[in-house]
Formats: structure tokens, C-alpha cells, sequence
């Protein structure tokens, strides 16, 4: 799907942000809840937060010169015993390209100026378990680099081939491998090849009346091959669990041969868990091929909600009480100016489906105003709220939860405003490519951390960001924001949100990634960890050591070493 897809920016080719002829900004498209919107405040917004203007523009090269792609060094031993086997392949300019890299800030902006470092040097597409098994003894054979490819929506650098890597590399990419396999019903478990992406193997399920509840902010693009490798969450992980709670059994192809349990025993103390060295090898180990996963009957019922909070000290109290009190639902606590620029007035091209929006902070405004004198519209925050299962169960939960709230000031904001809130959880990620036709570059990062460091965390590392902008030279004040969204009996996972206008930098992306440095060594100097969800790559792994201890890396070393002797999978992520 490449023409579907953009080659050098997130999502779909048809769906962006821009600024038409009247200075107003549009989301493109049919998709989303949001395609052919106006979004009349966002202009206002993203000058006065940014210093930035509709004047200066910085266009993305639009056309990918396949003559600046370097040619391929291909084995041809391999390709030939490749043609023989039946398995597709190509070494197409584009199709190595769209393969070289995830979704990190200095990746998307290097390809927006046209610049193209190490690319695979084919691209092969396995339909199967036992295509895989050929591929993987090929490469062992005529000593390549493989490098397993899902949907690319890595932000860890997990995907970019080594700069000092001679060999060949290949792209295993597993997009064809998509199949539910089977579905046990009275197990209520599927069987499905790791390739398929998330929102497929959701309508798949659907159709049958089942689903895994497995929702990551990536879940259109993502592929279940890649949540196993790098550890995913998704946004319900309250209600059905993380990726680690949804396996119960899994194929992994490797040098050494296939490893897999021999039964699908629900749990079995047979042993540090083989499963815990493939979740979270990132590619390094070898490829993921079937799973065999957790379903349950889709909800009779789902509600959304919201609770707006004074400001996010108070939304955050209320998190850890609704955490050790209420199980199932889904919550996220945002500050407002997530929702301010999308929901003040925005209104519809299409008129009848302008009613979705309504004047949000004016609503907000009245309603606060009468309750609590003086607030401040600019510390108020947002918590979105998605109860789902049997009726009775979410009316029961939903009761309890806006209980908790009004102790800590929480008022509820209605139904709409949190199906919004989720809907723009598929939007935000559109929001960069944005900023970068106008000079502001920007990136999230998450980290998880005890409850009793939550607020000390945020502070901090916002803090931080800011005071690193200004000592790097960034001329305008930067946007850094954070915002919980997911929580647990012992911590949280905390987001940060970090923009600024690089205008009169020379390096920009250099300066990006020593402020994003800072932060992160501020985080694990505050307690947080490496990564929460989105993996350690080549980004994080100078952190490994102290995450994981010297004795820790020796064993993950000796794993490696034993099961992938010849560096194979040679992406050179985790160690």
C-alpha cells in the first residue's frame, strides 16, 4: 500500500492538516470523524504558541528521487536460490525507502528534505510461517542482515539499517503473513499470523463477534508481530490487558530454528518464561509468526465520559483513587489545550455533521464559572473516560468513577467531549507534519513511574525542556506539555509533548535530540523509566546498562549470542 500511504510524513496519503487560502486550517480526507473539518482555532493557536506564521514555509520535497536512493548491494547467491523459491521480492527504489525508517523526528525530517541514509537493499514479502522458515535459513546460508519489517510505526530508531553494516540487508517484511488462522471458541482464543495490522485483525474478530480490546494509538498502521517484539500497550489495557497479558502462545523463527511452547496452557511455571526473551527482542532475536491471543465477546456496551479538574494536581489524585478502586474502563488526563484548539467553535464544511462540535470552552467557561469563582481556563485539564462491558457493570463503574471525581473538584463534561477526546487520539500524529511545513518540529515520549512521583516528574522534566531550549539557542519559548494515559496499582504512564519553531537554528534536529536527551536522562534521574510501551531500539539503548544492570546485560548478551551466533538479525537495537 504505498501509494496509500505517505513515504515521507505519518497515516494515509489523503488525510492531512493545512492551511487553505483563507488562512484556515482543514484536515483533509474522508476517514476520520474529523476529515473535512475547519479547525478555526488551530491557526490562532499554532501562531501565538510557536511564534510561528502562515508566511514562512518549509514544503517537504514532494516526489521521492529514486535516483538519490544509493543501488542496492544485492547477494546474488541468495537472490538466485530466492527465485526458486516462489517468494516475492523486489529492490525498488520506493519499496526499500518506505522500509528504512519509523516515525522519529530526525527520520521523517531527513526524508522531507529528501536525504536518504543506509536503505535495505531488498525487500522481501514471506505469506507464511514456513516462508519465513526459508528466508531466515537463506540469510543464515549466504550471511545477510534481516531486518523484519511490520507497520513501521516505531518512534526508537528500531528500524534504520546500521551505518556500519556491510552485508547485505534485507527487509523482511511481514505485511502478507494477515490471517486469522483460527478461532477457539470455547477458549475464546485466535490464532493469527503476526502481519496482520491492528485495525484489520479488530474487524476481522468483529465480524464474528469477538475482539482483543488491543488498542494502541498506532493500532491502523501496526502490526501484531510488532507489539509482540517491542512490548505494546494500548489504551484499554485497563479493561482487556497489555500486549504481555494477551499472548498465549507464540512462534518466533530464529537462526538456531523455531522456538515455541508445546502446549497453550494459560499459565505455566515451567521456568523463566521463554515468552519474556521473545516480547521485547525488537527484531533482534529473530521474527514473530503466529500468535495465539486472548479474545473476548465484543462489549454489549460502551460509554464515553469526561471530567474536567481545576488543574492536573487534582486530575491526578483522582487517577490514583479511581486506580485502586474501579477496574474497568480506560481514562487519559489531559491538559486543556489538547481540546481548546480543536473544540472552540470548530465547525463543519459539511453542515450536518457540524453538530458533533460544539463550542466546547465556552461551555467549560459558563460551567465553571458558576461552580468555582476565578478559575483559570489555562490549568484546567481534561480527563477522557470509555467504560465498556455489560450494562449494568458500566453504569455501576461509571457511578463510582464521578463519585471519586467530584471529591477533587472533577466535574463531569459530558459523553461527547470524551468521544472526541478518543477520536483525536488517531489525529494527534497527523498534528507534526504540520509543524514541519512551518518551521516547528516536535515529539512525544512516554516513561512509566511509581504514583508518588508523578507530579515531582512532570514538573521537572517540562522544566527541563524549557530551560535546555533556551540554553541550545531555540529563539521562541518551546510547547512542552505532558499528559497521564494509562494507569497501574503501582504508577503511571506519563506522555510529554515537546514542539518549538527552529527558525534560525543551523542544526535543528541536532538541537532537538540533545534537549530530547536531556529529558530523558531527567526522567530516569526522577524515577521514571526507559520506555513504558515504546521500546528501546538504537534511541535508548546507551540507557540499557542502568535499566537493566550489568548482570542483566550479560544475560540478554548470552541470549543473543546463543541463538543468533552470526549477528543475522543485525538491526543492532537493544545492546
Amino acid at each position: 500500500g504505498l501509494e496509500i500511504m505517505k513515504w515521507n510524513g505519518w497515516g494515509y496519503s489523503d488525510s492531512r492538516f493545512l492551511f487553505n487560502k483563507k488562512g484556515q486550517a482543514e484536515f483533509t480526507g474522508k476517514r476520520y470523524r474529523l476529515s473535512g473539518m475547519i479547525i478555526p482555532g488551530l491557526k490562532d493557536w499554532f501562531e501565538s504558541t510557536f511564534g510561528a506564521s502562515l508566511q514562512h514555509k518549509t514544503p517537504a520535497t514532494p516526489i521521492l528521487n529514486s535516483s538519490a536512493v544509493p543501488p542496492p548491494t544485492l547477494n546474488e547467491a541468495l537472490v538466485e536460490e530466492l527465485k526458486s523459491t516462489s517468494i516475492p521480492f523486489s529492490h525498488d527504489a520506493e519499496d526499500r525507502v518506505f522500509r528504512a525508517h519509523g516515525h522519529c523526528l530526525h527520520e521523517i525530517f531527513a526524508l522531507r528534505e529528501g536525504k536518504l541514509g543506509r536503505v535495505p537493499d531488498m525487500v522481501v514479502w514471506p505469506n507464511c510461517h514456513n516462508d519465513v522458515v526459508k528466508i531466515v535459513e537463506l540469510a543464515c546460508k549466504h550471511n545477510v542482515c534481516l531486518i523484519p519489517y511490520g507497520g513501521g510505526t516505531s518512534v526508537s530508531s528500531a528500524l534504520e539499517c546500521p551505518r556500519e553494516e556491510t552485508r547485505s540487508i534485507v527487509s523482511l517484511d511481514t505485511s502478507q503473513m494477515n490471517r486469522i488462522l483460527w478461532i477457539d471458541e470455547k477458549n475464546l482464543t485466535a490464532h493469527v499470523e503476526a502481519g496482520i495490522v491492528g485495525q484489520d485483525l479488530e474487524r476481522l474478530l468483529n465480524e464474528s463477534g469477538y475482539c482483543t480490546g488491543h488498542e494502541p494509538d498506532s493500532m491502523e498502521f501496526s502490526s501484531l508481530g510488532g507489539w509482540v517484539a517491542t512490548r505494546a500497550s494500548g489504551m484499554k489495557k485497563n479493561i482487556y490487558g497489555n500486549i504481555e497479558d494477551l499472548v498465549v502462545h507464540v512462534k518466533m523463527v530464529t537462526p538456531r530454528g523455531v522456538i515455541e511452547k508445546s502446549c497453550q496452557g494459560p499459565r505455566m511455571s515451567t521456568g523463566p518464561d521463554i515468552h519474556h526473551f521473545i516480547m521485547g527482542s525488537e527484531g533482534t532475536l529473530g521474527v514473530v509468526t503466529e500468535v495465539t491471543m486472548k479474545i473476548r465477546p465484543m462489549p454489549e456496551y460502551q460509554k464515553y465520559g469526561s471530567v474536567v479538574f481545576p488543574n492536573f494536581e487534582q486530575g491526578v489524585a483522582c487517577l490514583r483513587e479511581v486506580a485502586k478502586q474501579v477496574t474497568c474502563l480506560a481514562y487519559c488526563l489531559s491538559p486543556s489545550l489538547f481540546f481548546f484548539f480543536f473544540f472552540n467553535q470548530s465547525h463543519a464544511l459539511k453542515p450536518q455533521v457540524s453538530s458533533i462540535f460544539t463550542s466546547f470552552l465556552d461551555g467549560l467557561k459558563k460551567f465553571y464559572i458558576t461552580k468555582f469563582k476565578g478559575f483559570d481556563p489555562n490549568h484546567l485539564c481534561v480527563a477522557t473516560l470509555l467504560f465498556e462491558g455489560d450494562r449494568e457493570r458500566v453504569l455501576q463503574h461509571e457511578k463510582q468513577v464521578y463519585d471519586i471525581a467530584a471529591k477533587f473538584g472533577g466535574l463531569a463534561a459530558g459523553e461527547d467531549n470524551g468521544q472526541r477526546g478518543y477520536m483525536l487520539t488517531f489525529v494527534i500524529a497527523y498534528l507534526r507534519d504540520l509543524g514541519m511545513d512551518y518551521y516547528v518540529i516536535g515529539e512525544s515520549f512516554e516513561t512509566s513511574v511509581p504514583w508518588d512521583r508523578v507530579l515531582d516528574i512532570c514538573r521537572n522534566v517540562k522544566a527541563r525542556i524549557v530551560r535546555e531550549c533556551k540554553d541550545k539557542g531555540v529563539q521562541f519559548p518551546p510547547l512542552s506539555t505532558c499528559r497521564v494515559t494509562q494507569t497501574y496499582d503501582a504508577g503511571a504512564c506519563v506522555y510529554f509533548y515537546f514542539a518549538f519553531n527552529y527558525r534560525g537554528l543551523s542544526d535543528p534536529v541536532h538541537v532537538y535530540e540533545q534537549v530530547e536527551h536531556a529529558a530523558r536522562e531527567e526522567i530516569l534521574a526522577n524515577g521514571g523509566s526507559l520506555s513504558h510501551h515504546h521500546g528501546v531500539g538504537k534511541l535508548r539503548k546507551e540507557w540499557m546498562r542502568e535499566t537493566v544492570s550489568d548482570v542483566g546485560i550479560g544475560m540478554l548478551k548470552s541470549v543473543k549470542d546463543y541463538v543468533d551466533p552470526n549477528n543475522i538479525f543485525g538491526n543492532r537495537n537493544l545492546l
